[in-house]
């Protein structure tokens, strides 16, 4: 791996940490786009790579937010549980769709969730 990619990506792993600690979000907003514009991948390995980081962040994360007393952790075990198993047949659809397909999808959800936080301003 040449050095500019590597510091290509220690950028996009210190962006994205600090996003997911802040946002609960990383791998997708953060980790996708820039996968993707900077690193050349195709968006099906940008998600599953994008996926494996997100493993060491969470827990990373979560031991800090967990000694803050931040984690609602029924709630967290009964999400955890659904998630996981869609999560499943999600990774095996990722397959059969088109990185374009992919992009649009990413892209859409991006853009809505988002306004919709812009829109409500909820804490």
């Amino acid at each position: 791996m040449p050095v500019s990619e590597i510091l290509t990506c220690l950028g996009i792993g210190i962006i994205s940490g600090v996003v997911a600690a802040l946002c609960g979000v990383g791998g997708g907003v953060v980790m996708v786009p820039a996968f993707v514009f900077m690193l050349a991948m195709p968006q099906k390995q940008a998600v599953a790579t994008s996926l494996a980081i997100i493993i060491p962040t969470a827990l990373m994360a979560t031991t800090q937010n967990s000694r803050n007393d931040l984690v609602n952790w029924k709630v967290a075990a009964v999400t955890a549980i659904s998630a996981s198993i869609f999560a499943y047949f999600g990774a095996g659809w990722l397959k059969s769709m088109s990185n374009e397909t992919l992009t649009r999808i990413f892209g859409t959800i991006l853009v809505v969730f988002g306004l919709r936080m812009l829109l409500q301003g909820k804490a």
